[in-house]
């Protein structure tokens, strides 16, 4: 059985709160970097640039201390307190990938920890696996891809699949011929950011409804039902989708800004059942998407609570809901962060898994000042530190929430093969 892995390396900062990564099957799940020296433990000095660059050494020491490279890395998310930094950012990681590059999603943040100017974050494959004594497949090989029916860019890759997983760069709303973002409002930006997605998975043969996570950015967060009306149009997508009412599970948070000043943003995880060679015909093929909701957990239309595919279940943000009355918990960031976990806890539970299994945690914080006071309550629900983790500040949550907590999940025994 696969294992979860957690490893931690002087080379790096180190929290007793977070592990720097897991790794679980083929993936490794690292805790985003803040520019801290690991050797002082404190913020570099220095600007915009040097703070980037201290980001992008972190995540490098992280990534050599498990014997991997910097071209192993499938995805790279990066928080910027301000937009307009982040062409001096860029600058910065193009000298950390001079040739590959991983898929890319950009955000600017209401606030970041310590008051940083930036935070990166890093997804890397793991060929070797995590089944102790026996490598799972071999080297698997990193499979990217580029389409000319949507925006390309030279310091990204649209997807980049690896084992059973496509990562997508975030999609702006541009439209491809023209390389800008199209003229309307909301609604149209979100239909013209789904077709990019669209047209990615399209032209890797891949069927729209194999997403089992997005990830919305919104300029705005009172424009949640317009992007909602637009985006009940492509979920579900195929007879088979709409005969069992699937949705992938969901992330929405605001966005103080976003590149080329769109009013969204989309990402997403798609489920790739043929997986990257070299794997045995019998784990490559028909592998099942496993949607699940339980009533101990707020319920959504738009998202499943939890969508598992191979070894991993992806779950939506959880926001501070009460699933029997529906209703905000009463109290302040403590008592609100303690019911995100108890819903995290009670989805996962559903699912015959344990707090044990989870590899990595989002939260997204109303006022990043609360950081000290959610740690508290995080603490108790994960007393071994082990999880990967981020935090930021955001501009809003939905329902006015003052945080939303959403998780990965390990799942060592996989999702079967279609009978």
């Amino acid at each position: 059985m696969n294992t979860v892995v957690a490893r931690n390396t002087e080379n790096a900062p180190k929290s007793s709160l977070y592990s720097q990564t897991v790794a679980f099957s083929h993936y490794n799940n690292l805790s985003a970097q803040l520019p801290i020296d690991p050797k002082s433990g404190k913020m570099v000095a220095g600007g915009i640039k040097e703070q980037a660059e201290q980001c992008f050494k972190n995540i490098k020491a992280i990534v050599e201390s498990i014997d991997h490279v910097m071209s192993d890395i499938v995805r790279i998310t990066v928080f910027v307190k301000n937009i307009k930094d982040v062409d001096a950012v860029e600058e910065v990681y193009k000298t950390f990938f001079p040739t590959y590059v991983p898929s890319k999603t950009v955000v600017a943040v209401a606030a970041l920890p310590m008051d940083a100017l930036v935070q990166v974050e890093a997804l890397v494959s793991n060929g070797e696996g995590t089944i102790p004594n026996a490598p799972q497949a071999g080297d698997l090989i990193k499979l990217t891809n580029n389409t000319a029916n949507a925006p390309t860019c030279t310091l990204s890759t649209q997807t980049v699949a690896f084992s059973h997983y496509n990562n997508i760069s975030a999609q702006l709303p541009i439209d491809p011929k023209t390389g800008r973002v199209i003229d309307g409002d909301v609604k149209e930006q979100t239909g013209q950011c789904l077709k990019n997605i669209k047209a990615i998975l399209e032209s890797i043969d891949v069927p729209f409804d194999d997403i089992v996570k997005v990830n919305i950015f919104l300029k705005d967060m009172s424009d949640i039902e317009a992007v909602n009306e637009v985006y009940k149009t492509f979920f579900p997508d195929s007879a088979i989708a709409r005969a069992v009412a699937y949705v992938p599970a969901r992330t929405i948070v605001a966005a103080s800004a976003l590149p080329m000043g769109a009013l969204v943003q989309i990402e997403a995880v798609v489920s790739h059942g043929d997986g990257t060679p070299p794997q045995a015909v019998e784990d490559r093929h028909g592998l099942i998407i496993e949607a699940n909701n339980t009533k101990n957990a707020p319920i959504c239309p738009l998202s499943t609570q939890t969508v598992a595919f191979s070894h991993y279940n992806n779950l939506s943000a959880q926001l501070p809901l009460d699933p029997k009355t529906g209703e905000m918990v009463a109290g302040g960031v403590k008592e609100q962060a303690g019911q995100c976990l108890e819903n995290i806890k009670a989805i996962i539970e559903s699912v015959d898994h344990v707090m044990e299994d989870v590899v990595k945690v989002n939260i997204f914080l109303k006022n990043i000042e609360d950081i000290d006071a959610v740690d508290e309550v995080y603490a108790t629900f994960f007393p071994g530190g082990v999880p990967a983790r981020r935090t930021v500040g955001v501009s809003a949550l939905p329902k006015d929430a003052l945080i939303q907590i959403d998780a990965i999940v390990a799942n060592a025994e996989g999702t079967p093969p279609i009978a």
